[in-house]
Formats: structure tokens, sequence, C-alpha cells
């Protein structure tokens, strides 16, 4: 068996000069760390063509068989270097990436691709993009080291490529989310192989390794305009930050900045053409009044964003209109790595809660918006986080009962029972036994210990409201309506402790059993809901038909239909969380950081 030649490099600019070699070693890793500091690493495929003439093998092994190449612009390998070791096992050490000391067809479209990552919402220099020109250069000098470096870069870079496209960077399970991509993995080894290395296409492959959903597809084609608005905000007038203001001004009020806001709002299309001026507008003060044109852009402008639209200019206002365009790229970027951890059977749901929008929507079965609903989630202070999730809705009940949590027993209930022992009954609960046997005689004791329970009878009153969705998940999250309707009206919705309040609930149950009979033959209308909701059976279970998925979803950008992006507030700092792990770069977390996995919901509002 051969072995590597470990060689002594001076680089300068442009050019690397042999000064001398070095004892033969097994130790081809030397080479690689010298040789090609310039250059980088990309993925492999196996081919299907001509083999090579030349016997690479023994340089390819001691890189496949090491967690660690140097070369790379991010060189731990240790979670793909089993998958690069199968794919070279698989070929019997046949190199891939060239042919005749030069890239083949494929190896020139991924490079290509790994160039254009930022249009997907990737990293270009994740996948070593800067750094293969210096590689294909240092081939073209004929050193038997650079071609098996080329190809172990490339393969590496190719799977990455592939993966991150295909499941997103981050296990979405290190954030205690309950979506598993594991059923959307490939065999990276074999589909490298049997996919990537022959290709002619590298676009067309990899748009069948994307989210096939018309809302990824959108986020995408949004990324691309808001990376040019980016680039125009850096280098235009927009890129000066709006004066603050105390409070808010109304249209004829004076703005010193009228004249860059109206700019600023044309950057987005908010405002999409001068306005035809009245002689008011048209005096010396203008730029520095808030004019009507102006005020109907601000209306547009806080509909995308979550804000109250009253076309006003308020400090809210203000403080997203500063935020830069670099951050709204950034939260496009984070929405598409979300909808790649999707599994197949929830990319299209169903239904769809976004919990930072506050907004539930229905979509049909080919996937077309059929309506959407206000909601209210779970709070930001205190453990009541709604949990990111996907699952299927099975079934809904009627007039439910509120299982009351002993956290909630304890902390709320039990001192209003010590000043009143009778305060249960005038407020509409019972106390039960672990068989739903009601217990008139009880101790503030055996509640506070769990030895009995605490249910809320059925009624308009019902901190559940008068019916509930149900999608059996380990957070014990649902859907409910809600007595305290009053909340749809905020304009920031984050009350509940954890389940999500619907603001129309006859709508969405009747939406959801559109098609179905009950038990006495009669479809389930409108009429009909609302029958079971006011004067119906208690705790009246009726199964869907046909289970629909649901998700459970966290993206700051929305695209809709019309293209336009909406914005919202990270209430959760999830998406600071995820870019913190970004920054670190792979190998990414696939494990739950320290804390505990089910988050605290207390079951209820």
């Amino acid at each position: 068996m051969r072995v590597g030649t470990c060689y002594l490099f001076e680089i300068f600019p442009g050019r690397v000069i042999l000064i001398k070699s070095v004892l033969r070693t097994a130790a081809t890793l030397c080479v690689a760390a010298l040789l090609f500091s310039l250059s980088g690493c990309h993925r492999h495929r196996k081919t299907t063509s001509a083999p090579n003439t030349t016997d690479y093998s023994d340089d390819l092994q001691p890189l496949v068989g090491s967690n660690r190449l140097p070369f790379l612009r991010w060189p731990n390998v240790s979670d793909y270097q089993s998958l690069v070791k199968a794919f070279y096992e698989d070929r019997n050490y046949e190199i891939a990436w060239t042919r005749d000391g030069k890239p083949t067809p494929a190896a020139k479209g991924f490079m290509q691709a790994f160039a254009e990552a930022e249009s997907k919402g990737l990293n270009p220099e994740d996948y070593d993009s800067s750094r293969w020109p210096a590689r294909i250069k240092l081939i073209s000098t004929g050193h038997e080291d650079a071609i098996a470096l080329f190809d172990v870069a490339m393969t590496v870079n190719v799977m990455r490529f592939i993966s991150d496209l295909r499941i997103g960077r981050v296990n979405p399970q290190h954030f205690n989310f309950g979506i598993n991509v594991a059923e959307k993995k490939y065999n990276l080894a074999e589909f490298v192989s049997d996919h990537g290395v022959d290709i002619t296409d590298v676009p067309q492959l990899l748009a069948t390794v994307e989210p096939d959903s018309d809302i990824y597809r959108r986020t995408e084609q949004s990324l691309a305009h808001y990376l040019d608005l980016a680039r125009q905000e850096s280098s235009g007038p927009a890129a000066q930050p709006l004066p603050t203001i105390s409070k808010p001004l109304k249209v004829g009020d004076p703005y010193p900045a009228a004249g860059e806001l109206e700019q600023r709002l044309m950057l987005e299309g908010d405002l999409s053409a001068p306005a035809e001026s009245t002689n008011e507008e048209k005096s010396a003060e203008a730029p520095h009044v808030l004019t009507k044109f102006i005020s109907d852009g601000l209306r547009a402008y806080q509909e995308r964003h979550g804000l109250a639209i009253d076309g006003r200019l308020t400090p809210d206002t203000i403080k997203s209109l500063n935020v830069p365009m670099s951050q709204r790229v950034a939260q496009i970027q984070y929405a598409l790595e979300r909808w790649r951890w999707l599994p197949d059977p929830y990319l299209n749901p169903r239904l769809l809660v976004n919990l930072p929008e506050f907004v539930l929507r229905g979509y049909s079965p080919d996937h077309n918006l059929e309506f959407r609903m206000k909601v209210v989630v779970g709070k930001v202070i205190g453990e009541h986080q709604t949990p990111v999730f996907a699952r299927m809705m099975r079934y809904m009940v009627f007039r439910p009962y509120w299982n009351v949590p002993i956290s909630i027993v304890r902390k709320e209930l039990i001192p209003h029972i010590q000043a009143n022992h009778g305060y249960l009954e005038a407020k509409n609960f019972e106390v039960i036994n672990n068989k739903g046997q009601p217990v008139p005689g009880y101790t503030v004791k055996q509640l506070a210990q769990g030895g009995l329970m605490v249910r809320e009878k059925p009624g308009p009153k019902n901190s559940l409201g008068l019916v509930k969705f149900m999608f059996p998940n380990q957070y014990d999250i649902y859907l409910h309506s809600t007595p305290a309707t009053e909340l749809f009206n905020r304009t920031r919705r984050d009350f509940s402790h954890g389940c999500v309040r619907v603001e129309r609930p006859v709508d969405l149950a009747a939406w959801l059993l559109d098609g179905q009979k009950d038990k006495d033959g009669q479809d389930w209308n409108v009429d009909k809901v609302q029958q079971a909701m006011n004067s119906g059976p208690n705790n009246h279970q009726v199964n869907l038909k046909t289970p629909v998925p649901i998700v459970i979803f966290y993206v700051t950008a929305e695209v809709e239909e019309d293209g336009h992006v909406h914005f919202f507030d990270d209430i959760y700092g999830y998406d600071d969380s995820l870019q913190k792990v970004l920054e670190k770069g792979p190998p990414y977390p696939i494990r739950p950081d320290a804390v505990a996995s089910k988050p605290k919901t207390d079951d209820t509002v």
C-alpha cells in the first residue's frame, strides 16, 4: 500500500510554491491542512460513468476515515463521516467529481448551487463557496493529492447541502419542538451516488429535494426580493432610521422626516406611487407633515406587521419601520428553515396556527386558503408558551368539562376555598374522585395532595367555552372556544396557559365536520353545531371521519397568496435561539438542551 506524501508549501498571493518534500507518511491529512488552506470542501456522489484509470484509494482512505478535515470551512465532519465512508466503500474508493483532471459537469453544477445558496436561505460559505476556484487551480497543477482532497471536499459539501435543503440544518427536537424529521431523511450515501454524481441538471435535482409546498416556494421567492431590498437599503436614504416620537401622530400633524417616511413605505410597496398632491400638500411644509397618502401607506404597513391598523404614526410603528432589511431577510431565512422541518403529511397542513401572528388558517385538500381567524396563544411570561408541533386532529368535544390542573388548584383555587368553603360550587366547579364521581365532602388537604380533582362544569362560562378540538399530543395542548372573547380585539394575544383559543369556534367545527352526519343521519352544519354547543349533551365527543393534519407553527415571516410578506415580533425568542445555533456552524445539535422536554401548559385557556 502506497503511503501519502507530506509537503511543505509557502503561500503567496495567487500562487502556491512547493519548497521541499518531507518524509512520506500515511498522514495525508497533513497535506490537506497545508495544501487546502485556500480551498474548501464539497459533497460527493456516486457515478455510473467510465471509471478513472488512476487509483486514488490510498489517498482517499485516510481522509474518509477522519472525523476532522482541516481544509474545510467547517472541519468537524463527525456527523457525516460514516455516510462519506459508505459512499466511497460502495464505489470501491473510485473518485467521483473529476475526469481527466477537471471537475465533472455535476461538480460544476453543485459549485454553482453553493454560490447561489443565499437564494435558498443558506450561507454559501457553509459549503466552501469561495474556496472552490483555488481548489480547481490546484488540481490543474497535477499534484496527486489535490484530486483526492477535492473529491472528499465535494462529497461532504454535497451531502451537507442536500441534507440542509431536505430537512433543515438544525433538528427541531433540539428546541423541544414536537416535529420529527427522521422520516424525511435520505440515505445520503445512496442518494448522492444514485442521483448526484452523474447529474446534468443540478437545479432540477435540488427542486425535488426541497419541500413541495406553495407556501415554501412563495417564501423562497420573497427572500430574493428582500435580499434586493437589503442591498438597496444599505446604500440608499432609507438606511437612516426614522426619528422616534413620544405620542401618535395623525394626518396633518408635523413630522420632520415625513419625506423619508414616505420613501420607506414605498420601499416594500406599502405605497406604490407618489400621491396626487392637494394644494395643501404642495405647500413648503408638505415634506414635514403627515399626509393622507402617507397615512394610507401606514395602514397597509401596519396590517402586514400585526400592528393596530389606524393609519397613525405611532412609536410601535416607527420601531417596526426601523428594523433593518437585513433582519427581515433573516426572518425569511428562519421561516424557510422551519418549513423544511415538516414531514410530508404536514408540509401542506389543513390547519396551521402561526403563534407569533396569533392566527389560525384553514386550507382545502388542494392547499387553497379557505379561512383565517384570530387566536389567543400561550403567555410569554412564565413557562406557558404554546409549543411547536405537528399532529392529527381526530375529534372534538362539545360542552366539555375542564379538568383543573393540580398546579392551578394549589396556586389559585385553594386560597379561595380556605376563605370560603363554598367557593367551588359558587363558581361552577365540582370535586371528583379518580372515577369521575362527584365528592360532596372534601378537605383542602385532599385537594392539595391531588387525592381528589377539581373540574369546571360545562356551560357558556366554562373556561374552555363550549367546544374543544383534540389532536392528542405529549403537551396536552388543544384548540378551544372561550368566554373571554374580548381578548380577540387585542393586537397582541398571548394570554393563555398554553392551549390555543379560537375566535370563531362554530365556523371551525362546521368546517371540520363538513360532509359528516351525526348518529341520527343529520348533516353537521352550522345550525347543528350551535345546537350541540348550546343545548346538546355535556362532554359529547364527535370523531372526525378523516383526521386532519394540524401544525402549531412558528414563523415571524408569513408570505400571503398575493406575495406580500407579513412580519411579526419574535415573541418567544425562537428566532434568536435558532440564530445562535446557526452561528456556531455544523455539526448542529440534534438533542434537546438540558431543560424539561414538556412545557408547563396547565392544560387550559
